[in-house]
């Protein structure tokens, strides 16, 4: 089984206000990721939230996903991927790791990561777009404990990086899809979700 953690706990320090609350195309930017990841062959999926966890919440209504409450959120990203990533139990395979505020990933690409995973059987499948690593991530269970003991604000890059012969590269001919750290990035996004006609 391969199940995702969603990242959707973090303190939005850029952007000011609950970034993955914001308005895209009629519904709120963290429903897209999530309706996402819930479209491709991943079959379990968690929620990790932290500021304005119920809000959040609120705004997944009705999808088939598992929420998980971090409080230590303002420690940083890997406390929250070490949440997400200790809730798992067998039977899952392997985690995909993603970001809240990338809507624009499709399930095509989780679909190509979850591919070359099998194919390879490489602990750690990456997405390159353009030259660029990027998210999502997928880590095989054997890694889980060394996911467990990263620490501070950069998620797992120090397991991805440990030993570059465990790591599957998928190469994407486009670029990075954005995710959403300012105003900017979100008016950016705005335009590629034109708001649905009333």
């Amino acid at each position: 089984m391969i199940a995702a953690v969603v990242l959707a706990a973090g303190v939005a320090s850029r952007f000011g206000v609950q970034k993955l609350l914001v308005p895209l195309g009629g519904k709120p930017l963290i429903r897209w990721t999530v309706e996402h990841v819930l479209a491709s062959q991943v079959e379990e999926v968690v929620v990790v939230l932290g500021r304005e966890a119920e809000a959040v919440r609120e705004a997944l209504m009705g999808l088939p996903v598992r929420f998980l409450l971090n409080p230590r959120y303002p420690e940083g990203m890997s406390c929250s991927l070490q949440a997400g990533v200790a809730s798992l139990d067998p039977p899952v395979e392997a985690a995909l790791i993603v970001l809240g505020d990338q809507p624009e990933i499709p399930a095509a690409i989780i679909n190509r990561l979850i591919e070359i995973y099998r194919a390879s059987r490489k602990p750690i499948v990456v997405p390159v777009y353009e030259g660029v690593r990027g998210n999502p991530v997928l880590f095989d269970a054997s890694l889980f404990p060394e996911v467990m003991a990263v620490t501070g604000d950069q998620g797992a890059r120090e397991v991805i990086v440990k030993s570059p012969e465990r790591v599957a590269l998928v190469f994407f001919p486009f670029p990075m899809p954005r995710d959403v750290d300012t105003p900017e990035d979100y008016q950016a996004l705005l335009r590629k979700f034109p708001p649905p006609c009333s």
